[in-house]
């Protein structure tokens, strides 16, 4: 596990995060053992009239070889389910909170979740001087490493190094390009990335961005009005910030129309306000003859109203549907005239956004009309939009001011509304307060959508401990703290909850029986240096087995929250490997007194005690065709050579072979 991805990332290049995105794209340009064939790339080049050279220009920054490398490596790291979280509040949820460094949760989400992610935003640190921002990176690799691997001389390994635990633009682009580019890959087809930012690193976002996504899937670029009496910056009085606006595709992304918030209505159903409008088309041109398929009764049941005062309809006549009504005629010219909608389009709606009304003792037809809709627009502003409101709403929730400038759930909503369908997936990885997970809550609650949101949040603390071991509550933590929240992820998912159960409060007659206002929890951490040390002493040839490596991995081992075994650790870990959701279908199965995991046709052996016993009723069950398998994965640490050799040679006996993956 471990092992195998630390052997993986000593060979990762520069260039293999794009040379993998390249050949699942252009594989016939890949020789078999898996080299680019740059002659026929050239060709093809040729062939098709394209010129190789061209004008242009890039970023280059320090740090970028290295920032590009990031993005092809495997985790180091481990997910621990929270087994007391995810069984108890959690444990109906279809929505993802993932406590940990964002860049090791997005290599861990990239198998399971490419191509899966609907929207993208994110409010990074902006790099101004006063955020709190420096490069985290402990650059792991010696310099010799860093000059074998980049072709770097000793001046040139200092500059790379230079930017640890800096505020640089260099520093900054550094962290961002990796975890950029691996979002990249997790978006649909016609997926989008919103991002956040300030005129600090505003050029750069913008270049960074068309470097990875490409300049033709810039969208645009909204201003946020967010500080109506403007901040003082000396020569200047800043009013506003930035969202960057990408699209994985330009030409596959859609926009959805925004309601039009200024707009009074008068009624209001599950679905949100809205008016009333006659259905019939009044253009005196379109008549029964020219547009007969506008033109056909519907039936009106006149003894149930709904509690709008609407009476139920049908397309076709059927009992207590006892009045029969067809478009109405031209008062002035006695004209007859006909529905907007086809039969078809009617059919879709009927009862739902078309219903009928009764005035002055007639009976018509009538459309619901939502919101005015309109384009999302590039500037926004507005009191729901503003810092000021964004700080409001937290401390509104959590009953202080706990955290400094969140965003408001009003941008957080717009920017979602205008660009997911009721089923979207949306991934914050700077998760922060949790604004995005409030949004899409309160737009499930609003349409009552299932939108599925993923939340990424360091585990940052408020406090700092002093050479007397005494914990001292940090500049802009200490509300945090003396509220009883050691670290900003706590923060985090407690918004959630007390979002989730202002929703509940102020939605209770129609909010959606099926409304997810919870998470599934996830810590991905690093192991022990005991571990590491275990992995580094194992030897596979050894008949017995000294040390329970699979504990190792527990929430008690890790010294985390959440009971979780090291079984379940290694086996959530493995399964977002192998390309399975955190809601993945998995059987436990007992070879004699042991216990598996079948997940399709996949089993997965990862305690200590598989023996001959255990292989002979595996191989019995396959033979039989009572078990169904391709592939059997084994946690190798737990396995000695004599059993591993004994169950590797009895997969090779079957008359359909079984791949058996060997794990460390």
């Amino acid at each position: 596990m471990l092992r195998d991805s630390e052997k993986f990332n000593q060979n990762v290049q520069p260039n293999s995060a794009f040379l993998s995105e390249l050949k699942n794209k252009l594989p016939e340009f890949f020789t078999k053992d898996g080299a680019f064939d740059l002659d026929k790339f050239k060709s093809q080049l040729k062939d098709k009239n394209i010129n190789e050279l061209s004008e242009g220009y890039q970023l280059n920054f320090i740090g970028k070889d290295y920032a590009r490398r990031q993005a092809g490596e495997m985790p180091t790291s481990v997910i621990v389910p929270d087994e007391k979280h995810n069984n108890g509040e959690g444990k109906d949820s279809k929505n993802l909170f993932f406590t940990g460094d964002n860049l090791e949760v997005l290599r861990h989400l990239q198998t399971a979740y490419a191509n899966k992610v609907d929207v993208i935003y994110i409010d990074p640190p902006y790099n101004t001087g006063s955020d709190g921002f420096v490069y985290p990176d402990s650059f792991e690799y010696s310099d010799d490493k860093l000059k074998d691997m980049f072709g770097l001389d000793d001046d040139q390994v200092e500059r790379l190094k230079s930017i640890q635990g800096k505020a640089s633009h260099s520093a900054w682009l550094t962290l961002m390009y990796p975890r950029l580019a691996i979002a990249k890959q997790l978006l649909t087809q016609q997926g989008i990335i919103f991002i956040s930012i300030d005129d600090n690193e505003d050029f750069n976002l913008k270049l960074i961005c068309d470097s990875i996504f490409g300049e033709n899937n810039f969208i645009g670029q909204f201003v946020i009005k967010s500080t109506p009496n403007a901040r003082d910056y000396g020569q200047i009085g800043k009013m506003h910030d930035y969202v960057l606006f990408y699209a994985k595709n330009r030409d596959k992304a859609q926009s959805n129309l925004l309601p039009d918030k200024n707009k009074k209505f008068s009624y209001k159903d599950n679905r949100g306000n809205f008016n009333i409008h006659p259905l019939y088309n009044s253009n005196e041109s379109f008549t029964n003859e020219n547009r007969p398929n506008l033109f056909y009764p519907f039936y009106l049941n006149n003894n149930e109203r709904d509690e709008n005062g609407f009476f139920k309809i049908s397309l076709e006549p059927k009992e207590h549907y006892n009045v029969k009504i067809f478009p109405p005629r031209s008062q002035k010219n006695n004209i007859q005239f006909v529905w907007r909608w086809g039969k078809e389009k009617s059919q879709k709606y009927i009862n739902q956004e078309i219903v009928g009304y009764e005035t002055n003792g007639q009976y018509r037809i009538v459309q619901k009309m939502r919101n005015s809709a309109k384009l999302i627009r590039s500037i926004i502003e507005g009191k729901n939009y503003t810092s000021r409101r964004g700080t409001a709403e937290v401390e509104d929730l959590m009953e202080r001011k706990i955290f400094a400038f969140p965003k408001p759930v009003a941008l957080l909503h717009d920017l979602i509304l205008s660009s997911t369908s009721e089923n979207s997936t949306i991934l914050d990885f700077f998760a922060g307060s949790s604004t995005t997970a409030d949004a899409v809550m309160q737009l499930n609650a609003e349409d009552g959508g299932h939108r599925k949101f993923i939340m990424v949040q360091l585990p940052e603390k408020t406090y700092h401990t002093n050479k007397d071991g005494k914990e001292v509550p940090t500049k802009g933590g200490k509300a945090a703290y003396d509220a009883g929240f050691k670290s900003i992820d706590e923060i985090s998912r407690e918004r959630i909850r007390r979002a989730a159960r202002k929703i509940k409060e102020d939605n209770e007659l129609t909010l959606p029986a099926d409304f997810d206002g919870s998470f599934k929890h996830y810590r991905v951490v690093k192991p022990t240096k005991q571990t590491l040390e275990d992995i580094d002493d194992f030897d596979p040839d050894n008949t017995d087995l000294f040390t329970n490596m699979v504990e190792g991995f527990s929430s008690e081992s890790l010294n985390i929250p959440g009971n979780a075994t090291g079984e379940q650790t290694i086996l959530t870990t493995w399964l977002a490997q192998d390309g399975y959701s955190f809601d993945a279908n998995v059987q436990n199965i007992q070879f004699d007194n042991y216990n598996a995991h079948l997940v399709d046709d996949r089993l997965y052996l990862i305690n200590e005690g598989w023996g001959s016993n255990q292989t002979k009723e595996l191989l019995n069950k396959l033979g039989t065709n009572e078990l169904h398998l391709q592939s059997v994965v084994i946690f190798g640490y737990s396995f000695n050579i004599a059993e591993l050799r004994e169950l590797e040679n009895g997969l090779k006996q079957l008359d359909n072979k079984v791949n058996l993956i060997k794990r460390y």
